[in-house]
C-alpha cells in the first residue's frame, strides 16, 4: 500500500516535468536565435534585440492614474523574418488602456530585454551583459488601408499567429512606436550612444 502511494504521487509529477521540459525544448527550437552580435557594434545588438523578441513592455502615460507611467506586456514585430525594420508594430483594440492612453497622450517607451531569448545564460537579467534596450517615441495608429499596415499585419502575423483569429468585434488595429529616441545597455560602462537615425538605416553586414 505503502508503495502504490508513493506512485500515485511521483508518476504525476514525473510527466509534468517531461511535458514541461518537451515545451521549453520546443520553444527553444521555433526561437532559433541567431548569434548576438558582438557588443562593440552597438547598433547591430540594438537591431538584433528588437528583431529577435516576440514581446517586451509598452509604457504610456496613464488617464486612469493621473498620469502616472504604466506599462503593459505587448506582443510585437518589426518585420517578417529577416526582414526586421526595427520599428515595432503591435496589434492593439481601444478596449484595452494602453490605446486608451496614446489616444490621450502618445508618448510611450518600449523595452525589451534580452533574458527571454535565453541568451543571457544564468546572467541575472539586470546584469549589464544582459542586453536591454528602451525605444521612445509616441504610439501611433498606422492607416488601415495603408501599405505599412498590411506589412504591420503580415509582420505581426508571422510571429503572432493566433492574432488572426481575434475576436472582429473588438477591432484590433496596427500601431507602431515612432521612434525618436533610444537608449541600450550591452555592456559595461553605461549606456551606446544610438541615434535615430544611425538605427533605422542599419542593413547588417
Amino acid at each position: 500500500m505503502m508503495n502504490m502511494k508513493v506512485l500515485h504521487v511521483v508518476v504525476p509529477t514525473v510527466i509534468f516535468l517531461l511535458c514541461s521540459q518537451d515545451s521549453m525544448a520546443y520553444r527553444r527550437s521555433m526561437l532559433s536565435v541567431p548569434t548576438k552580435p558582438d557588443p562593440k557594434d552597438a547598433t547591430a545588438t540594438a537591431r538584433w534585440l528588437v528583431s529577435q523578441n516576440f514581446w517586451a513592455v509598452l509604457n504610456t502615460i496613464s488617464i486612469d492614474l493621473g498620469g502616472a507611467p504604466w506599462g503593459n506586456v505587448a506582443s510585437f514585430s518589426d518585420g517578417t523574418p529577416d526582414q526586421g525594420t526595427g520599428i515595432p508594430y503591435f496589434y492593439l483594440t481601444n478596449l484595452d488602456a494602453t490605446v486608451r492612453n496614446a489616444l490621450k497622450d502618445q508618448r510611450a517607451s518600449f523595452t525589451v530585454s534580452e533574458y527571454p531569448l535565453g541568451t543571457c545564460g544564468k546572467t541575472d537579467p539586470e546584469n549589464p551583459t544582459c542586453s536591454k534596450i528602451t525605444l521612445t517615441g509616441k504610439l501611433k495608429l498606422v492607416d488601415a488601408k495603408s501599405k505599412e499596415a498590411e506589412f504591420g499585419r503580415n509582420a505581426l502575423f508571422s510571429k503572432h499567429s493566433e492574432m488572426k483569429d481575434w475576436p472582429k468585434d473588438h477591432s484590433f488595429q496596427v500601431y507602431k512606436l515612432d521612434i525618436e529616441n533610444i537608449f541600450l545597455i550591452d555592456w559595461f560602462g553605461g549606456p551606446k550612444p544610438i541615434t535615430v537615425d544611425e538605427y533605422l538605416k542599419w542593413k547588417g553586414h
